[in-house]
């Protein structure tokens, strides 16, 4: 199952108390003050790492503390700082505070991590305030309580190119035929209820990964559909590639339709480098073929026809997808 958001609550270490002592041995009745301070709460960070692939640990586990500081003890000793506790998600994740969504940070590379809650400091024992003029002081402060909040995670996909169009476009089979993914293909629509991800490899030592998407239909960005729970992943995508069906009633229509839906979820989306693939040709007749060269698409788009059954068009698509993701990335 793919999980690509969860809400967690966490709680760092508060820190531990400070203590009131005094040093009293054989000999030395009455020593000074020597009650030590307490240790710092632990704290919790949350970490990127390309192991993960989705938020499914966080469907059954949604709290996450640190460990508070130990008190201090008396001569000098200062108490057990808390353990801190390191929370892994898979690279591409937004962390979020549930109650302002506000953006913590975006851990986009293995490693990137974030403290996201602080532990507490610990208090001051009672050798901390003693003074030339207040040489057996009889007060220590206690520590401080550790940060808390609820937190909210977001998976947005890590790919080059994300494949755009309405429910049995063909995207599913157009990934399984340029990469070695093997998605769910069927005759009828939401076959894809899942982002699945394919690496094509372009040359021995090139590659890119391509995001095929559950199918959108008009009103996807306010919520109809399946593709306005995985819309956000396209934003991190390089090229957008819209796949129309050759037999579409009115593909120019359907094109507009596509690029509306991406526009009211996130209109810098459509900044990014654009393709058009007339997809499914081997079913279209000679009438048909011309009247798609008329179909009014806008000219600024390259307008590539393929078909994944007999294989048409599908090196020239890849080709102009690797130089657009070249392009873009230089």
């Amino acid at each position: 199952m793919f999980i690509d958001q969860a809400k967690i609550f966490i709680r760092a270490g508060n820190g531990g108390d400070g203590i009131v002592s005094f040093r009293r041995e054989k000999f030395i009745p009455k020593g000074g003050p020597d009650g030590g301070n307490g240790g710092n709460g632990g704290s919790v960070t949350i970490r990127a790492s390309r192991q993960l692939t989705t938020l499914m640990d966080f469907r059954y586990k949604k709290t996450y503390a640190a460990e508070n500081g130990a008190n201090g003890k008396g001569a000098n000793k200062t108490g057990r700082k808390g353990s801190d506790i390191i929370i892994r998600v898979p690279a591409g994740t937004v962390i979020m505070e549930a109650e302002t969504d506000r953006i913590l940070a975006d851990l986009l590379s293995e490693g990137d991590e974030i403290v996201a809650a602080k532990g507490g400091r610990g208090g001051r024992g009672n050798a901390e305030f003693a003074t030339p003029t207040d040489q057996a002081p009889r007060r220590a402060t206690k520590g401080t309580p550790g940060e808390e909040r609820t937190v909210q995670l977001e998976l947005k996909l890590l790919a080059d190119v994300g494949l755009v169009g309405f429910p049995n476009a063909g995207k599913s089979t157009l990934i399984s035929r340029i990469s070695a993914a093997k998605p769910k293909i069927a005759d009828y629509p939401f076959t894809t209820l899942i982002p699945n991800l394919g690496i094509v490899r372009y040359s021995e030592y090139k590659s890119f990964v391509v995001a095929d998407m559950p199918g959108l239909i008009e009103g996807a960005h306010a919520g109809k559909g399946l593709g306005i729970q995985f819309l956000r992943h396209i934003e991190r995508t390089s090229v957008i590639v819209f796949l129309i069906e050759c037999t579409a009633p009115d593909p120019k229509a359907q094109f507009k339709t596509l690029t509306a839906e991406l526009k009211s979820f996130n209109e810098d989306i459509l900044k990014k480098p654009q393709i058009i693939a007339i997809t499914k040709m081997d079913l279209a007749d000679e009438k048909l073929k011309k009247s798609l060269l008329k179909a009014g698409f806008p000219k600024k788009f390259e307008v590539i026809p393929i078909s994944s059954v007999t294989g048409e068009g599908l090196k020239e698509l890849v080709d102009r997808i690797w130089r657009k993701i070249h392009n873009e990335k230089d």
